[in-house]
């Protein structure tokens, strides 16, 4: 094991009990779980992306810390978004005293909130649009279909949006994702703004649906890629709930019981980060065991849940994994 760094020592040494220690066991396991050459698949819900999480999960994507990446339609284009926008971001301190009148000038400068920080329309939304357009144009064109991150990917090592950038391109987690070629599956993209105009466009006839891979693509895609690396286990860290974490985990009931693979393994790990209540249903705030009757989670399967504010927790956890 590699020398722990000042980060490490700390958690290590004062954080003892309830939320502090299941951060502290699901980091030592997840290291665990990469020292026995297990993969780890990273789900992304929220506004993690405009949190910047990029500066930290960055790194862990650049030292293979994580395999594979599930995120929203969001945090896929939000890292973008900070990429070339980044100075023209507003944050908002105060954003619980705002009035319905606050809110609307907001909307009218072209800010949009997401909790304490708005995120600028002109900057960031229109200078990607005006590029992934014509990407799906040369697409189309070609008779190609690509995922939406793979156009992403393209986009970004195109170059051409080097000439917006306003923070170091190694702080980007999608950069650093598009130069590995990272698997990433992104569920539930057509909910995002680039989904959005992506549809605005098909609306408008100038371009076709199937340009944009969907949805039952991710997922076959995912199941390929599960088969072919869950040799020796894959983990499952969520951040968040929602589509992000839901979508990928029913990979594992799907071969097995779906297609009937039934030396498929279980998810070898599995560490929620939630801040969600377990009433009513809810499946973001279920504990980790109802995962068992639903065939994604064994008996044995190491499980953590931190209930706790996750742009706080995940990046103590990943300071952990990397040694700092």
């Amino acid at each position: 094991m590699s020398t722990k760094g000042p980060i490490s020592k700390f958690i290590t040494h004062y954080y003892k009990h309830f939320n502090a220690a299941a951060l502290v066991d699901a980091a030592q396991a997840y290291e665990a779980q990469l020292e026995q050459g297990s993969k780890m698949l990273v789900s992304l819900a929220g506004a993690m992306s405009t949190a910047e999480l990029g500066k930290i999960l960055a790194e862990m994507i650049r030292q293979d810390k994580i395999h594979i990446i599930s995120c929203t339609g969001a945090n896929l284009e939000e890292d973008l978004m900070n990429l070339v926008a980044h100075s023209h971001y507003r944050r908002v301190p105060n954003y619980r005293d705002l009035t319905p009148q606050e809110e609307w000038d907001l909307l009218e400068q072209g800010l949009n909130r997401v909790t304490d920080t708005c995120i600028p329309e002109e900057e960031a939304f229109r200078r990607l649009q005006k590029h992934i357009h014509e990407l799906w144009q040369e697409a189309e064109t070609k008779g190609e279909r690509y995922l939406p991150h793979e156009f992403m990917y393209k986009l970004l090592l195109s170059g051409v949006l080097e000439q917006y950038y306003e923070i170091d391109v190694k702080d980007s987690w999608m950069y650093a994702a598009a130069e590995k070629n990272l698997p990433l599956v992104c569920p539930g993209w057509e909910d995002s703004t680039m989904g959005n105009i992506f549809a605005s466009y098909v609306l408008k006839g100038e371009l076709s649906a199937s340009t944009v891979k969907s949805g039952i693509e991710y997922m076959t895609y995912l199941a390929d890629w599960y088969t072919d690396n869950s040799g020796k286990g894959i983990g499952f860290f969520q951040i968040g709930g929602g589509i992000a974490g839901d979508f990928p985990i029913c990979v594992v009931p799907m071969l097995y019981q779906d297609l009937e693979r039934t030396d498929t393994p279980f998810w070898s790990y599995f560490c929620q980060i939630s801040d969600s209540t377990t009433s009513y249903g809810s499946y973001s705030g279920a504990v980790p065991n109802e995962k068992i009757t639903w065939g994604k989670l064994g008996i044995d399967t190491p499980k953590f849940i931190v209930e706790s504010d996750a742009t706080i927790v995940a990046p103590l956890i990943f300071a952990y994994i990397l040694n700092m």
